[in-house]
């Protein structure tokens, strides 16, 4: 038998875009499914992993052949139990119920949630069709969740929202890098090779309140480590940014020559004196005057073409309610170095979902339009309103962020309907004991999905869709490039594409304009409506895409794409990069005196996202097989816990039960919990709270908590009684 041609593609996980080659072996179909049973992946070379695969990535197949694969609609019966149905049943009782919910509660009561792990074309789509179709403002994503403060802090400063404004194989010729609330050794690891020219300098700098797998790389004299209280980011950056200041190390003519705002901002600045931080931060004020003056030499090397710097920021400084402020102060930061748009030289943010750059570029977020355009704009507006073909006044305004979309469900002049794609938002959304009774008390809930996840169990309608291998589609990675991502199996017969789905409810609900299966007519008329936006597709298509030359937007026709953003100018109209002032918060972490114990949510190696894969395959849920709370020995012993006793975390939102790990790597103030896991172990049960007033990102890593523990005993009658110590 002829061996088999793999497909290359890339995984499905986080947004490195690893590439992967995809073998479908020849024999052993399971069934009627049409599924191989023996697909196979190979690491791949590529820019971002030149080969590598984390183990997630490496296990993805499993995900292939799994018997929880779902391959028929589900319905809820009068009994309130889910049974198969077919298609031609399920889309007219949803098109019926759509049109008689909005008869009665109104347009608005029909809302969409997207997700970060969608392919381009399905979340241009999905943003088109709660407009056109479903005649909705109310559309939001999971990125609301991850990259929010990030992109909004960027198009503050820049003018505009890139992750990596620069490839990431510029990082490995950097002699120094800033990583910032990213543990990146887990949760993407290929990335770390990047870092090995900084490690070997000496000049790696992490800043985590744990230490973390990446904190662990700057030992043995190969960084420094810097370990402030949670929440307290802002204020560590705004010390750093003084002693750039106050000791003459910034970058003067960069400052004259390509920025604004310089004055306001260091007159902020110098409330911030290393003494004063290091009382807010912990952060010992040598090793503040230590970080400044090392990127300042990185800096300068870089300036003259030797080993530069660069800072990263990653969710721990961004999962805030100051979110976008704190993100600001890293970029004025990196601006008062002149690092944005200097060769050799750079500042950027790491995207952590698959698609969670592209994903929140054409059109799934409330207040935007394909090509990250705003939806307020009239002349966005009109562009977009002439690829669709329809009027200007058919698009409806912006809608709501994700945490108030979330908190309307079931109200009576809230959301009454909900559909739900790539997203799981019981395990992932905060406050989720409120979210999963709003999605209990809504009308009609749909959610597509290829695994029947925590939301999809709750769903009035769950519909099976195809997974990453079975699909053609593109994304786009944390460096701004487009991707190809290819079909390599045969999906399940009764699984449909999500695009094959929305084009056959718009017919139904009789919407105007284009809806079609075929990813690459859809593709084409994103390139078309992003077309002089930000996010410039205009001059992108399959063909350029398998062409094999890389692909960095903005790519407007004629061109050959933008590897490296803001060399000659920033996206403001006057061409300069803002210095934006900013100070921390009355009601901050850093003003908890005495500071409360601190819970930080976050990822593990094993997992991603709120766990519907990963707690499929095997191998990993047996590394990873549940909640487990790290906590420091002095803080457990404090609180008379011992390793691997049963805990109970409360908080004002809720509580959740966990297994106790005693780790040095944490600060006595802090208890660190991931959010993959799901029941009683949901993280989320604990978070809550005030968003971000620009980003509308919640308050995820700095959750007051109680900890204490839970042994079972047994009472004279016999029976399990719960005991908290």
């Amino acid at each position: 038998m002829p061996a088999q041609v793999g497909t290359a593609t890339h995984c499905p996980y986080c947004a490195l875009q690893c590439a992967m080659t995809v073998t479908a072996g020849a024999g052993s179909v399971r069934g009627d499914t049409g599924r191989h049973d023996d697909a196979t992946i190979a690491g791949r070379d590529f820019p971002t992993n030149r080969g590598g695969l984390c183990r997630k990535g490496w296990s993805a197949a499993d995900l292939l052949r799994h018997p929880d694969r779902l391959t028929a609609p589900l319905l809820r019966g009068p009994d309130g139990v889910l049974r198969e149905s077919t298609w031609d049943t399920v889309l007219p009782l949803i098109s019926q119920r759509v049109r008689s919910i909005q008869a009665e509660h109104g347009q608005d009561a029909v809302a969409v949630f997207g997700g970060g792990g969608l392919t381009n074309e399905k979340a241009y789509t999905l943003g088109k069709f709660a407009r056109l179709a479903l005649r909705t403002s109310r559309i939001d994503y999971n990125g609301r969740f991850c990259m929010s403060s990030a992109a909004a802090a960027g198009k503050r400063a820049f003018g505009v929202d890139r992750g990596l404004p620069f490839p990431l194989a510029d990082l490995d010729d950097a002699s120094v890098v800033l990583l910032l609330g990213s543990n990146a050794a887990d949760t993407m690891p290929p990335f770390i090779q990047h870092l090995r020219g900084a490690q070997a300098a000496g000049g790696l700098i992490v800043v985590d309140p744990r230490r973390s797998a990446t904190a662990r790389l700057t030992g043995q004299g190969q960084g420094l480590h810097l370990q402030p209280t949670p929440g307290t980011d802002l204020a560590l950056l705004l010390g750093l940014a003084h002693v750039v200041v106050a000791e003459g190390l910034e970058d003067r003519a960069f400052l004259a020559s390509r920025t604004r705002g310089y004055e306001d901002a260091a007159r902020e600045l110098a409330r911030w004196w290393p003494e004063r931080v290091q009382a807010v931060t912990g952060v010992p004020a040598p090793l503040i005057r230590a970080t400044a003056r090392l990127l300042a030499r990185g800096a300068r090397s870089g300036t003259a073409g030797g080993p530069g710097a660069y800072i990263l920021t990653g969710r721990g400084i961004e999962q805030h309610a100051d979110g976008t402020d704190t993100t600001t102060a890293a970029i004025n930061l990196a601006l008062l170095l002149g690092l944005p748009g200097t060769a050799g030289n750079g500042y950027g943010t790491l995207t952590g979902q698959g698609n969670g750059q592209g994903g929140r570029e054409h059109g799934q977020k409330a207040d935007q339009l394909p090509g990250y355009r705003g939806i307020t704009d009239p002349a966005a507006r009109a562009h977009v309103a002439s690829v669709w073909g329809v009027p200007e006044v058919a698009i409806p305004g912006p809608g709501l962020p994700a945490v108030e979309l979330l908190a309307s469900l079931g109200r009576p002049d809230g959301t009454r309907c909900l559909f739900v794609h790539g997203a799981n938002v019981a395990v992932s959304a905060p406050d989720a004991s409120a979210v999963i009774a709003g999605l209990e008390s809504l009308d009609l809930l749909v959610v597509s999905d290829f695994f029947l996840s925590e939301t999809a169990a709750l769903a009035d309608v769950v519909l099976p869709v195809l997974q990453w291998a079975e699909e053609e589609g593109t994304v786009t990675n944390l460096e701004g490039r487009v991707l190809r991502r290819r079909a390599a199996v045969t999906p399940p017969a009764g699984a449909r594409s999500e695009l094959w789905i929305m084009q056959e409810l718009a017919r139904l609900l009789e919407a105007p304009s284009v809806f079609s299966e075929d990813p690459e007519t859809m593709f084409d008329e994103l390139a078309r409506a992003s077309a002089g936006g930000p996010a410039d597709y205009s001059g992108l298509d399959y063909a350029v895409l398998d062409g094999g030359s890389p692909a960095y937007w903005p790519y407007p026709t004629g061109s050959t794409g933008t590897p490296r953003l803001f060399l000659d100018t920033f996206a403001h109209s006057d061409g300069r990069a803002v210095l934006v002032p900013v100070t921390p918060r009355a009601d901050s972490a850093a003003a908890r005196i005495p500071a409360p114990l601190l819970l930080a949510t976050g990822r593990l190696l094993e997992h991603y996202q709120s766990g519907t894969q990963t707690r499929r395959v095997p191998e990993l849920l047996a590394a990873r097989p549940g909640p487990r709370l790290d906590l420091h020995p002095a803080t457990a012993q404090g609180l008379g816990i011992g390793q691997g006793d049963p805990v109970v975390i409360t908080s004002a939102h809720g509580e959740a039960q966990a297994t106790a790990h005693l780790t040095p790597d944490l600060r006595q103030d802090t208890v660190f919990l991931a959010f993959h896991f799901a029941g009683a172990g949901n993280a989320n049960l604990l978070t809550g709270g005030p968003t971000d007033p620009v980003s509308g990102m919640p308050e995820f890593k700095t959750t007051p908590v109680r900890v204490t523990c839970r042994t079972a005993r047994t009472r004279r009658d016999g029976q399990a009684q719960e005991v908290y110590a």
